[in-house]
């Protein structure tokens, strides 16, 4: 994964590249009607269920828009939300408020709809030793928002992007010219260029994985689309040479079946590509 140092830049050019999107110019409706000494107070207000998520973003938000600006946090991130719930109220100058509500709430409705169907997954996990992991299947541009709300529902985040781990897929595979191939070049490339990066493989099959294994230095398979018996077989005949990772179509129904053949990890694209945004509010008060 990517460094904090790199991460929290990644979440500096969402806000201001956000910010720069919605205000452009000037917010002319707030400047049209409200005077510039205007101050007032709003609050996020849940209308919906479940984990909230960008609490601590939207602090940074409000520090970018104006710093003069008073965010007093009722309720924390990752904290189960009901119906009529307050997180957190925001006081200062009225055009600022308004400056950065929609960025605000847009950002905290995907992100608490993310965790709470992270948290969902994470909960028919209790009793494995299995992790759930995310995936590169995410909005363009706010990827980093939406791997912190998956680890803030209590999963965790697979490879941020391309730079930061090796993972040969299918396509590598067969451009390669076979699994073997695709690995010792990729463990050549590594060495010619000082880089120190985790190499996982997917397997389609149980040859592919023979293959994996007779090689050196890969991390973790990936085993892709297996079903729950030749899961539990793929386990046992990697063993503890490398971790292990399930993916492909899994979801709240078959999660639990799928820890069980002891995988150590499950990929999902759905926490983060095929959830329903959180409803919530700023109403000024």
């Amino acid at each position: 994964m990517i460094t904090s140092k790199q991460f929290n830049k990644e979440i500096d050019l969402i806000i201001a590249n956000a910010i720069r999107e919605d205000v452009g110019e000037g917010d002319h409706s707030s400047l049209a009607c409200i005077s510039q000494n205007a101050a007032g107070s709003a609050h996020l207000l849940v209308k919906d269920h479940g984990i909230i998520a960008g609490v601590a973003f939207a602090k940074q938000v409000f520090e970018f828009v104006d710093p003069s600006l008073v965010v007093d946090v009722k309720i924390k991130d990752g904290s189960q939300v009901k119906h009529g719930d307050v997180c957190f109220i925001v006081s200062g100058s009225s055009q600022s408020i308004l400056k950065a509500e929609r960025l605000v709430l847009n950002a905290m409705q995907r992100m608490s709809a993310i965790a709470t169907k992270t948290g969902a997954f994470v909960k028919l996990l209790e009793g494995f030793s299995t992790k759930i992991l995310d995936t590169r299947k995410t909005t363009p541009g706010i990827r980093a928002l939406e791997k912190w709300a998956v680890t803030i529902g209590g999963g965790e985040n697979h490879r941020f992007a391309l730079y930061d781990m090796i993972m040969l897929k299918d396509n590598h595979i067969d451009f390669c010219g076979g699994v073997v191939t695709a690995i010792e070049t990729t463990k050549q490339y590594l060495k010619n260029n000082n880089l120190d990066l985790k190499i996982i493989v997917e397997a389609r099959d149980f040859d592919e994985i023979e293959q994996i294994l007779s090689t050196t230095g890969v991390y973790r398979i990936l085993i892709d689309n297996f079903n729950f018996e030749d899961t539990k077989k793929a386990v046992a005949l990697i063993g503890d040479r490398c971790l292990t990772e399930s993916s492909g179509g899994i979801t709240l129904e078959t999660i639990a079946a799928y820890a069980a053949c002891g995988v150590d990890y499950i990929s999902s694209g759905a926490l983060t590509h095929s959830v329903h945004n959180m409803d919530l509010s700023l109403k000024a008060i």
